[in-house]
């Protein structure tokens, strides 16, 4: 059986300044800012279609703040 890779970021909405790296790091198009603003009055970053997600961990390494965490499993598909 073949296993697939999937993806999972968490991100800490409270930290995050919104400075939209991460949206643009993204090449699977799984994070966009939210219309919600955090405690700060920042529009935070948002997990929205987590089915694409390979845990590549490109948005985790371009935020400045480290709030972003990635979780990867392997799965059989």
């Amino acid at each position: 059986m073949a296993k697939k890779v999937q993806g999972y970021i968490e991100i800490d909405k409270e930290r995050c300044k919104g400075c939209e790296l991460c949206v643009v790091a993204c090449p699977k198009d799984i994070i966009r800012m939210s219309k919600d603003v955090n405690a700060k009055g920042y529009h935070y970053a948002e997990f929205f279609n987590p089915e694409p997600c390979v845990g590549c961990a490109d948005c985790a390494v371009v935020c400045p703040d480290g709030v972003i965490t990635v979780y990867r499993a392997r799965i059989e598909v």
